[in-house]
């Protein structure tokens, strides 16, 4: 039971991770971003070609690919979200909908089909691992992941809370027309916070990449998990990506010991039902409900 505890745990790292991005953009921007498994895997891909054509590690392909694509953040937000925003809650997410629909079929015209992974790339750490007492297995990989997963949010919270940039995004995430009133460029913070936001992205892809195969349609599923963590954990809380991350990766895990079914069951129930105590809760407490929805409006 203790070697499963700490799969999971491990596990739902790796989902805090995916869930990073799609965390930030909401908390600065409200919205909820349909092509972040996409972007996620396309970051993926770039990562992988470069190391493949170069001949070095994915690790350094990953330094070469977070400038692209935070400038790929900036135009993003410049050229698709900023224009939806104006436009209410819907356009964002039929906007960002379509934009997966163009990177799965862009990424399948490329590489095709065939499924790929960077493991190779890695030589023994894709697997090896420590042996503890009790029975217990910690992967390299697995660890690592945690230790950035862990070290990018608290990056990212620290950002936030200590430096200019950090503050003029939480300042414009909180309301906007007061902070232009104080000479803050909402226009140019949310671009920076949608490039910080990429290169999370780019991130996440990478490991997904690493520590498991990927194909160009394989961003559905992280979406859907990066997704479930935000919402066990709280919507826009970076630490309760990780800890919605850890609980989703946990129920998952524990499910997979009852029944092979049971991985993805026992993370979608616990999902189901952190999302119905809260509509519960929020049932209960009409005040709360209308706080939850001006804090989820654009």
């Amino acid at each position: 039971m203790v070697n499963e505890l700490v799969q999971g745990i491990l596990l739902g790292c790796y989902y805090a991770l995916i869930a990073c991005g799609l965390s930030f953009t909401f908390g600065v921007l409200r919205i909820i971003n349909l092509a972040h498994g996409s972007i996620a895997v396309l970051g993926a891909f770039v990562v992988w070609t470069i190391a493949e054509q170069w001949n070095i590690s994915p690790f350094l392909a990953l330094v070469a690919v977070a400038p692209f694509m935070a400038a790929a953040g900036w135009v993003l937000q410049r050229t698709v979200l900023e224009r939806s925003l104006r436009s209410g809650a819907l356009t964002p997410l039929l906007s960002t909908f379509g934009l997966a629909i163009v990177i799965d079929n862009l990424l399948f015209s490329k590489f095709g089909a065939d499924t790929r992974s960077m493991a190779p790339n890695i030589g023994d750490l894709a697997f090896a691992s420590w042996n503890l007492p009790g029975g217990v297995t910690i992967g390299q990989l697995a660890l690592l992941t945690a230790i950035v997963a862990v070290a990018l949010l608290g990056g990212l919270q620290l950002f936030l809370a200590r430096t200019p940039l950090g503050r003029a995004i939480r300042a414009t995430a909180e309301d906007p027309d007061t902070a232009e009133l104080v000479g803050i460029d909402s226009r140019k913070v949310y671009a920076a916070a949608t490039a910080i936001s990429m290169v999370t992205v780019a991130i996440a892809g990478t490991f997904l990449a690493l520590r498991a195969t990927f194909d160009p349609y394989a961003g559905s599923a992280q979406l859907i998990f990066a997704f479930e963590a935000i919402v066990i954990g709280g919507t826009g809380s970076l630490w309760g990506t990780l800890i919605g991350g850890i609980v989703l990766g946990v129920a998952q895990n524990l499910g997979s010991q009852i029944s092979p079914q049971g991985f993805l069951i026992g993370g979608h129930l616990v999902f189901f039902a952190v999302l119905a105590a809260r509509f519960f809760i929020a049932g209960r407490s009409p005040g709360s409900l209308v706080r939850s929805l001006r804090r989820t409006s654009p």
